[in-house]
């Protein structure tokens, strides 16, 4: 069966494809039932249009079309009765002119300034037959209503795997980042060039990760079916806003490396402040692992993370006693940044991993 789907898929017949026609098709024929008209072809024309990805963007396409056709029926109607006018090139160019000036003025949403200037145009053509305008609008609100009831009650979209794995991504990232930027301080000028490459697609991972996230939180507005992954998605949310968090602390980190680098005394002091590079890698540790502790939020996955965190917080103790050797205030300054992003980054994961455990239940 599967087989068969992947088929039917590479040849275009995706689920959204299927919604869509399946939405036209029972537009006309509740459209057929409700109104005088034989053709009632704006109804399936509305539901192509509207049957977005999620339910939210349907809703929200769907707010623009009947908006826009409503205005546009109305400036027309109200045109037409201050005067007749005969259909010509200047008369197209003044009604589209004017539909499309009042809701640009009311500064509209673009789809509805357009809409608008369709639907003045067509109420301006075809107006003269009775009830055109009347049924063009409900019409619109037949076909739109249906996509959304079809979006909503039929398969309707689920991303929560793709944000979920999005997640692991960025925390497997984050770590192999924050681990990698160690090498700065033995760096050679290839190695500072590769740690900058790979802080650029953090950044673009973390921003990835959100769009994401924020896609799911989308694709599961008003879905009546989806209530328990709602649920869900509060957990990965809040994982989401502590990486993001994290991120930004492992940049610290590697622009506290690269000054630390940089000191004229580094050479000198650098048997006193080796013990930076396990602190770091230990750290890097725990952040790849919260990522599972988002996804699972179990009491069992919850207890190896603490290890893990109090484990690091002691390699960090001992190195913050080695470096009462260091004489230069350059480089503890520089190393006293370094030990403190660390330090947060290992608090910000305990609470959040207590928060996503307690929320679990």
């Amino acid at each position: 069966m599967k087989k068969h789907l992947d088929i039917l898929i590479r040849l275009g017949f995706t689920l959204q494809v299927t919604k869509t026609a399946l939405a036209a098709a029972v537009s006309w024929w509740v459209a057929t039932l409700l109104s005088q008209n034989q053709y009632p072809y704006f109804a399936p024309l509305a539901a192509i249009l509207t049957l977005q990805v999620t339910v939210a963007d349907s809703l929200k396409k769907a707010s623009y079309r009947i908006t826009g056709i409503i205005l546009g029926v109305v400036v027309t109607v109200l045109i037409s009765h201050w005067h007749t006018f005969e259909i010509s090139v200047s008369t197209i160019f003044m009604l589209v002119l004017i539909a499309m000036t009042i809701p640009t003025a009311m500064h509209l949403n673009p789809q509805i300034i357009s809409q608008v200037g369709v639907s003045a145009l067509l109420v301006f053509a075809f107006g003269q037959h009775q009830g055109y305008a009347a049924g063009r609008i409900i019409e619109t609100i037949i076909g739109s209503g249906i996509a959304i009831i079809i979006n909503a009650f039929l398969f309707p979209a689920n991303t929560m795997p793709a944000a979920e794995q999005s997640i692991l991504v960025l925390s497997q990232l984050s770590s192999s980042v924050l681990k990698s930027s160690v090498t700065l301080l033995k760096a050679t000028t290839e190695k500072t060039h590769t740690e900058r490459n790979n802080m650029r697609d953090l950044v673009k991972e973390t921003e990835r990760c959100i769009q994401t996230v924020q896609l799911t939180q989308q694709s599961l507005k008003y879905s009546p079916f989806l209530m328990k992954t709602r649920i869900r998605l509060t957990h990965i949310t809040l994982g989401m806003n502590q990486l993001e968090d994290v991120t930004i602390q492992v940049r610290d980190v590697y622009r506290g490396l690269f000054d630390l680098r940089s000191a004229k005394e580094f050479q000198n002091e650098y048997a006193h402040i080796e013990g930076v590079e396990l602190a770091i890698e230990s750290t890097a540790s725990c952040i790849a692992y919260f990522g599972k502790v988002i996804i699972e939020s179990s009491k069992e996955s919850l207890s190896t993370l603490m290890t893990n965190i109090e484990g690091a917080r002691s390699i960090q103790s001992r190195c913050l006693s080695d470096i009462r050797n260091v004489e230069s205030l350059s480089i503890l300054r520089d190393l006293g940044g370094i030990l403190t992003d660390l330090s947060r980054i290992l608090r910000e994961l305990e609470e959040a991993a207590l928060a996503l455990t307690k929320n679990n239940g």
